[in-house]
């Protein structure tokens, strides 16, 4: 009885540890690593430092979205504001037409964005002959080497009326189509993925490129079509990553291209082109006849960061139930 009641030292370390070890094998466990890898732990000091100084340092200013921020008394002796600047946010003219265009052009993009890299890989993988595959991923990388700002007057002189390609095409259109409220949602995505798509089917070229072949030679021994072994074996072995660049996206769901928003933007279009990166900067920078509001700016970023914050959280413990892939 004494026998099975005795407990070996591991597992007493165990026990008083909580989780199989306790801090002191995690202090010698790294210093351990410390010795062993010198040169590794070296570089990432430049990183480390870059994070803290300009990505966490920074986070303290943050309090200035709960105070009446003035740049005479500073961060610190501004008076306090509480939840003032977001219910003025929330009480504002602009509120639903704000959240309706971020979301709208997020979602949209999403839904264009996701599966067209996909098919474009899907394609490239078709393409045999590897000269010609690498003429046609050559050309649909080159517009992602394109500035935002270019790519916006590209844009704008083709669908300007005077001289523009599409309103000649369209017959002389009056207008420029750019300037009607109604289209800015269709050609701002649609430029995007035009712009994008290339790059973004890089990492499923990739990964298509590492399926065991075996798989492939398993459906067609088993009488599989083309279309049945993308079905089959090509689209289960992509769907972790694909999973994976989709909640990295959902975290980032409200922020829409700041620059391309705003150099797309005009009077005509502003009730579909105004979202909340825009506004944000106009309270800031274009204020006119008055003091820029920092703390109400900041306020509305906050309010953006949270609640893509909850939907990366949200979308992860789903996709963490469902399909047990997930980033954390």
């Amino acid at each position: 009885m004494e026998a099975s009641m005795a407990v070996s030292p591991r597992e007493g370390q165990v026990k008083q540890g909580g989780k199989g070890h306790g801090k002191g094998y995690w202090r010698k466990a790294l210093v351990k690593s410390i010795r062993r890898y010198p040169a590794l732990y070296i570089m990432t000091v430049p990183i480390v430092i870059y994070y803290l100084l300009f990505c966490y340092a920074p986070m303290f200013g943050v309090i200035i979205a709960f105070k009446n921020y003035s740049p005479v008394f500073g961060i610190l002796r501004s008076p306090w504001f509480g939840l003032q600047w977001l219910l003025m946010f929330f009480n504002s003219f602009y509120f639903w037409d704000l959240i309706r265009n971020s979301l709208v052009i997020s979602v949209y993009g999403l839904l264009v964005g996701v599966p067209l890299p996909i098919i474009m890989a899907l394609l490239f993988e078709e393409v045999r002959h590897q000269k010609l595959r690498g003429f046609f991923q050559s050309v649909s990388y080159a517009p992602s080497f394109i500035s935002t700002v270019v790519m916006c007057g590209i844009i704008v002189i083709f669908l300007t009326p005077d001289g523009g390609i599409v309103p000649y095409l369209m017959h002389n259109s009056p207008t420029s189509l750019l300037d009607d409220p109604n289209n800015f949602w269709n050609i701002f995505v649609w430029t995007g993925a035009w712009q994008g798509v290339g790059w973004a089917s890089l990492i499923y070229t990739a990964t298509i490129a590492g399926i065991p072949q075996d798989q492939y030679e398993a459906a067609t021994i088993d009488g599989a079509s083309k279309v049945r072994q993308v079905i089959s074996v090509t689209l289960p072995n992509l769907a972790p990553i694909i999973i994976i660049l989709f909640l990295l996206n959902i975290g980032s769901v409200l922020n829409v291209d700041f620059q391309k928003a705003l150099a797309l933007q005009s009077a005509s279009n502003l009730p579909t082109s105004e979202v909340i990166s825009t506004y944000v900067y106009k309270t800031v920078f274009a204020q006119v006849g008055g003091l820029p509001q920092y703390s109400f700016s900041a306020m509305i970023g906050l309010f953006n960061n949270i609640i893509s914050l909850v939907l990366l959280f949200f979308a992860n413990f789903i996709s963490k139930r469902v399909s047990e892939t997930s980033l954390w």
